[in-house]
């Protein structure tokens, strides 16, 4: 099992600390540094600064996300990525949620399944630098009755073939994402609850006559290291029930529907409820303990060790670990703590 690390939103105050971290994760031999992106800072500009600052690890974005570019600006943007990191790139998307996608980009979050089939297809055709000619639901190429013409992308990416990751919570989309992605990026990944994602993804995977064999099972986990596992567990409760409560409406919330698929559903509730009527403490106070530890890496190395064995066990190839804390120092521990666990795990 491999280790990667997420550096989450730019922004939000940690930014001289975020290429400092990426250079020790690099140092470390860390597989992958992920960017992702909201209403924020976007991923691409992240990521060809972290490119340009490291030297082995691969970046990749988690997630770029699909209303805010049409396929072709996206599959120009890997090619561009992977040429000036060395072949290095990863290319993750995701549908994003209703609140963004209609509110920030302006787009109907309506058939999102069919919406990023469309757009995996038109991707993949642009990146093997075929003439683009595309006819869909959502995407046009080129237009009718006017002067375009299919044109082929004109930048090498250094490798035939980038991989493309979709993030994905629900059963359908997990079933899709087996079906057209070389990798899923998963989140609150449970390994006592691994057949919830598992389950569909092998499925697609059979749907494409493929099995999970390198296909790249890629979650990603808080990690916060220290002896009282409680205070861990409260260290994380603000970022679990802002996913859980005040992550997209209260109809469509992916997070808080897989807690409930988790066995969560009284508390699942609870939490969207609270955090809905404005209150946010209520709301963390509502987060199960046993919900954070299921999800994260809490503890000392031998424990978070012992839960990276249940997180290989259960399939998954890449785990991915957001370190938790403000200060540099938190972090850069978080990174160290996680290779000695997976060292200590017997699983480097």
């Amino acid at each position: 099992m491999r280790l990667g690390i997420n550096l989450g939103y730019w922004g939000l105050g940690l930014d001289a600390d975020n290429i400092a971290v990426a250079q020790e994760a690099d140092r470390l031999g860390y597989s992958v540094c992920w960017a992702a992106e909201a209403y924020g800072s976007d991923a691409a500009t992240v990521l060809s600064y972290v490119a340009a600052k490291t030297e082995r690890i691969d970046v990749g974005s988690a997630i770029f996300q699909i209303p805010a570019r049409t396929p072709a600006m996206t599959a120009m943007t890997a090619a561009t990525l992977d040429a000036l990191s060395g072949g290095r790139f990863r290319l993750g998307l995701g549908v994003s949620g209703p609140q963004v996608s209609e509110g920030w980009y302006g787009v109907r979050f309506d058939k999102p399944l069919a919406r990023t089939r469309e757009y995996v297809e038109i991707i993949r055709k642009a990146m093997s630098r075929e003439r683009l000619v595309h006819q869909g639901a959502n995407w046009t190429l080129p237009l009718p009755g006017g002067p375009g013409k299919p044109l082929k992308l004109t930048v090498h990416p250094v490798r035939e073939r980038i991989p493309l990751y979709i993030a994905a919570i629900g059963p359908k989309n997990l079933e899709q994402t087996g079906e057209l992605a070389d990798g899923w990026l998963g989140i609150f990944f449970s390994p006592e609850h691994a057949g919830l994602s598992l389950d569909p993804l092998r499925a697609g995977r059979a749907k494409a006559g493929l099995t999970l064999d390198g296909f790249d099972l890629c979650p990603t986990v808080n990690i916060a290291v220290g002896e009282d596992i409680p205070a861990l567990a409260d260290s994380l409760r603000d970022y679990v029930a802002l996913y859980l409560g005040g992550m997209g409406s209260k109809e469509k919330n992916f997070y808080n529907q897989l807690a409930r698929r988790m066995g969560y559903e009284q508390q699942a509730e609870e939490i969207q409820q609270r955090y809905l009527a404005g209150d946010k403490p209520g709301a963390a106070a509502a987060v199960p303990q046993e919900l954070i530890d299921a999800v994260s890496l809490l503890g000392g190395t031998e424990r978070i060790a012992d839960r990276m064995r249940a997180y290989a066990d259960a399939g998954v190839t890449t785990l991915t670990l957001a370190p938790s804390g403000w200060t540099l120092e938190e972090r850069i521990t978080a990174l160290r703590t996680g290779v000695a666990a997976l060292e200590h795990a017997g699983l480097a």
